[in-house]
């Protein structure tokens, strides 16, 4: 049995999500709620649940905020939020779950059932976290999941991104290659348009490191890395406009 607690200034929000864990999730014990950033630090130092359940828009102190005070985080964090699209993909990037409010119930389910004391990793997906949210005006850190574990990259490093049936095989710049338990149409959806592109339905590169067009119905990509990505027919016009404004 897993423990929670739910950490949201709207009596609403905690009443609504404290019934759907218990008519949906069996799994999960709720031992607490808090309705400030400062009543959930000490609920978590004093309950030291497994699962918290945090709204990122709460007065005085925010989620962030009292992320940021707390000493220790073993716990699985789950974003509840009606926050904006640039913190929802920075969230994602760090590998955390989040719920929208209102929140689905199998997406709620879905995100409790990931929750693993084995393989939690918070520490580290917050501080990929704040680099994307609180250092730059761009994404620049990912948190991939690989067979092996979270895996932490700039995104940068990434040269060209591959498909393998629900896997994507990653390749990178000094990095051996890994293979991610992502779809490669996911990583589409998360990585920046303006430097990656879906030359195939089987290859989405990075135009930074492009060394060189070949000519062909489609053509073909040299990558800086020595390996070559065939362009589909109806992506080349799109493709060589990429190209064209880099």
């Amino acid at each position: 049995m897993k423990t929670a607690i739910i950490i949201d200034d709207e009596l609403k929000g905690r009443i609504a999500l404290s019934q759907k864990l218990h008519d949906y999730c069996s799994d999960v014990r709720l031992v607490g709620e808090a309705e400030s950033g400062e009543e959930g630090i000490k609920l978590i130092e004093k309950l030291k649940p497994d699962i918290v359940f945090l709204d990122i828009e709460m007065p005085r102190m925010d989620g962030f905020d009292m992320l940021h005070r707390l000493p220790q985080k073993n716990f699985d964090l789950i974003f509840t939020t009606a926050y904006d699209q640039y913190a929802i993909k920075a969230i994602k990037f760090a590998a955390f779950d989040y719920l929208l409010k209102p929140i689905d119930i199998e997406e709620l389910k879905m995100a409790v059932s990931k929750s693993n004391a084995a393989n939690r990793n918070t520490e580290k997906k917050l501080e990929v976290l704040d680099q994307n949210l609180f250092g730059k005006s761009t994404i620049t850190k990912i948190a991939i999941p690989a067979l092996e574990g979270l895996l932490f990259f700039n995104i940068g490093d990434i040269i060209h991104l591959e498909a393998n049936r629900n896997y994507t095989i990653i390749y990178f710049n000094n990095t051996p290659k890994l293979i991610a338990s992502k779809t490669l149409k996911e990583f589409e959806d998360m990585l920046p348009m303006d430097i990656f592109f879906r030359t195939h339905h089987s290859h989405l590169v990075n135009l930074n490191y492009i060394k060189r067009y070949i000519k062909g119905d489609g053509g073909q990509i040299e990558m800086y890395d020595g390996t070559y990505v065939d362009v589909s027919r109806r992506k080349k016009e799109d493709f060589l406009k990429a190209i064209g404004s880099k």
